[in-house]
């Protein structure tokens, strides 16, 4: 068994006390000390987090756009430079093989000696996934004048999130923040270390993800520690990062997502766009797919909801759901205390007979006591704009 990699900030983690865990190959910050207090400082002011762990894959050429418009389901050829967009990547049956954003990029910032080419893209897979999709592009690629690079130790990935993350980042750069829009990027400075700015994140909070080189990222770490100290920043790890994404209701690739399951089945259809100006509408899952949209117009399957308990017992992935004969009806997906909401909450698909928010006599199994839930719609926490 090979050893974990570890990111160009693992000395510094160690420095802070972090606790350290294998994911995904890597060894990776889980918490620092507290995660409930991690998790309410990015609720409340602003939390640090490395993500280097997450995969770069590079596309350019002409042909990049009608590659990718083929390989994923998302219309990326509209995508406008310096604009990003949530999209996936299926097999031919339609099963999601990750989910991913894809940047279009006026510029590829930090690692690129082609900053400005046309037709240049960044796709952003997560980590446990990153070798699939870039071995299934790869594959995809033939027949594009198109090429896919793997730039996965190209980069070092930090983000700032909170309330707090656009003060603490407009003190350390020239770049137009307020002119940045979600699900945005651009290139700029970061306390004198060149980066791609995005306006992106997975919290459900206001943030930025800066995208620089590996050998910067002690540099920019430190500097952002410094600026942020004054507006309660705290270094953050994975764990309040598990339990922020399931309060804003955002799906964990093997939990939420999986190959068993196509973008329609998870809820998540409007992410496929069959019509596409490019490849004459054609892309890998599309007739899979189309089927799929039909049996959920029809028959819906499973739903995705939430569930918020009565009690105080958690669920975990895998616990049965149960109504209130005690005859499965669904299974949770992730579930976890809720620091916001001050109860245990799940995500879980269940039969669409009981997915309406507000349902009752729902259960989870929790080692055989059946545990009493409420269905509710997600996301839990949605921030104030």
């Amino acid at each position: 068994m090979s050893e974990p990699r570890r990111t160009a900030l693992d000395a510094t983690h160690r420095a802070l006390g972090a606790t350290m865990t294998d994911f995904a190959g890597w060894d990776m910050p889980l918490r620092y000390g507290s995660e409930r207090d991690e998790h309410v400082a990015v609720r409340t002011r602003a939390g640090l987090f490395d993500l280097s762990h997450m995969g770069e894959i590079t596309v350019t050429g002409p042909q990049a756009a009608d590659l990718l418009d083929y390989a994923l389901v998302g219309n990326i050829g509209s995508v406008k430079p310096g604009r990003a967009r949530y999209t996936m990547i299926c097999q031919e049956d339609g099963g999601i093989l990750d989910d991913l954003i894809v940047y279009r990029l006026a510029d590829l910032g930090p690692s690129s000696p082609k900053a400005g080419e046309e037709g240049e893209y960044m796709v952003v897979a997560n980590a446990s996934n990153a070798q699939v999709v870039l071995d299934a592009l790869t594959a995809r690629q033939a027949g594009f004048d198109a090429a896919v690079r793997d730039d996965r130790d190209a980069y070092a990935l930090l983000a700032v999130q909170g309330p707090e993350s656009a003060g603490i980042l407009k003190s350390l750069t020239d770049a137009d923040l307020d002119g940045l829009k979600y699900y945005a990027g651009l290139p700029g400075t970061v306390a004198g270390v060149s980066a791609l700015i995005a306006r992106t994140g997975y919290t459900g909070e206001d943030g930025f993800e800066l995208f620089v080189r590996p050998a910067d990222a002690v540099a920019l770490w430190e500097a952002l520690t410094e600026a942020g100290k004054g507006a309660g920043l705290v270094p953050c790890g994975l764990s309040c990062r598990d339990t922020l994404r399931l309060e804003a209701g955002m799906p964990l690739y093997g939990n939420e997502l999986s190959t068993s399951l196509t973008p329609f089945d998870a809820g998540l259809g409007r992410v496929v766009k069959f019509e596409k100006p490019g490849n004459e509408g054609r892309f890998v899952g599309r007739d899979a797919l189309a089927a799929a949209a039909e049996r959920a117009e029809q028959n819906p399957p499973r739903k995705l909801v939430g569930l918020i308990a009565e009690g105080r017992r958690v669920p975990r992935a895998g616990y049965p759901v149960v109504d209130a004969g005690g005859t499965a009806i669904g299974t949770v997906t992730s579930g976890a205390p809720s620091p916001t909401l001050g109860k245990p909450v799940a995500m879980a698909y269940v039969d669409a007979a009981h997915a309406e928010p507000g349902t009752k006599g729902v259960a989870v199994d929790i080692r055989g006591k059946h545990e009493p839930y409420e269905v509710v719609a997600l996301p839990f926490y949605k921030r104030e704009k």
